[in-house]
């Protein structure tokens, strides 16, 4: 296919074209002052200008010829960098380098502990600051030792290498404004047997859910997302979550699927989590503990009890801070009319 440009036949168009490429990155406004103090000189002469503007004569001048060459271009009076051409490049001595690739390999020092060896062995006197732009230096061409750490697994006895992990910037609820679910886990021992309990809790209403695995992985809570999501009269659109390695993997892959905004707190700030803290409390008070040893002993007859009691937690239980009413109670009464003639359920 031919492209046509309807500039080609324009006279100047490419002259034009190209200087807008050269004044977007340049100094304009300086360049324009320059011509401005030239006009003024060729008006007032040398005294004036240099009284007025503190410009040297030779820089008059130099500036003169500068538009001169150029026929009068003036973006050619912008100032141009004064980065040296070439820049002095770090020098490492060799018996500095030993010294440090040897330490390194015993063990990973840093340039505070390195800077002290390198004074009591009389090699150099380097403050802490020049060690630790050599060892970024050495870092780059690859010269330091970089140790392979490895993990035992006690189930199968093999040596597993551990990767780094990759930093992933947290979201965090602060300036939110809307619909919240607080998620956490109680971890409970009992009788030999380790049991979870995965708690949430609609910050709006005081809906609460929960629901206790055999299991600490994400798969676990993100099955108890979909559970909750699936029983809960609320939008799930936000969720915060401590950091805790439950709320990784599965449970991120849910929210991803599901849109869901997921926050985190911040390490050992259980006080953002409060409201769910809470909970915990009086669900481990008033049910959890009159419960042990089905919680360790039959999973499934506890959750069936456990849902048991938050049917009464969420319809029946007063709380103050919607006004003594139910969970169920408070979100009915939010509904509009239309809405609630949508959810009467058939009872032909």
């Amino acid at each position: 296919m031919k492209i046509h440009n309807k500039f080609s036949n324009t006279r100047g168009f490419v002259s034009s074209y190209n200087d807008s490429l050269r004044f977007r990155d340049m100094d304009i406004k300086e360049a324009e002052r320059r011509v401005k103090i030239l006009s003024f000189w060729k008006k007032h002469g040398l005294e004036a200008t240099r009284e007025a503007y503190g410009v040297s004569r030779a820089s008059l001048f130099r500036w003169q010829q500068t538009l001169k060459r150029s026929q009068g271009r003036i973006h050619v009076l912008a100032p141009k960098s004064r980065a040296p051409i070439r820049r002095r490049k770090r020098i490492i001595p060799k018996e500095v380098e030993k010294l440090i690739i040897t330490e390194r390999q015993r063990e990973k020092l840093g340039k505070e502990k390195l800077a002290v060896l390198l004074c009591t062995d009389k090699i150099a006197a380097l403050s802490a600051s020049t060690v630790g732009r050599m060892l970024s230096d050495l870092k780059i061409l690859g010269r330091l030792p970089n140790p392979t750490s490895y993990s035992l697994y006690g189930n199968t006895g093999n040596l597993i290498e551990k990767k780094p992990r990759k930093y992933k910037k947290k979201l965090r609820s602060k300036g939110h404004a809307g619909g919240l679910v607080k998620a956490d886990t109680i971890v409970r021992f009992h009788n030999g047997m380790k049991r979870y309990i995965l708690t949430a809790l609609d910050l709006e209403s005081e809906f609460a859910f929960a629901f206790a695995y055999s299991s600490h992985a994400s798969k676990a809570a993100a099955d108890f997302m979909y559970n909750f999501r699936s029983i809960a009269p609320v939008s799930l659109t936000h969720i915060q979550t401590d950091n805790g390695s439950e709320f990784e993997n599965h449970f991120e892959l849910f929210c991803e699927q599901e849109n869901v905004v997921h926050f985190h707190t911040y390490p050992r700030s259980p006080k953002m989590n409060a409201e769910i803290e809470r909970f915990n409390r009086t669900l481990s008070e008033a049910f959890i503990q009159w419960n042990k040893d089905l919680l360790s002993c039959d999973l499934e007859a506890f959750n069936k009890a456990l849902m048991d009691w938050l049917l009464w937690y969420n319809a029946r239980r007063p709380h103050w801070s919607i006004g003594l009413i139910s969970p169920l109670r408070y979100i009915c009464n939010k509904l509009t009319l239309q809405k609630s003639h949508m959810l009467w359920t058939s009872t032909g």
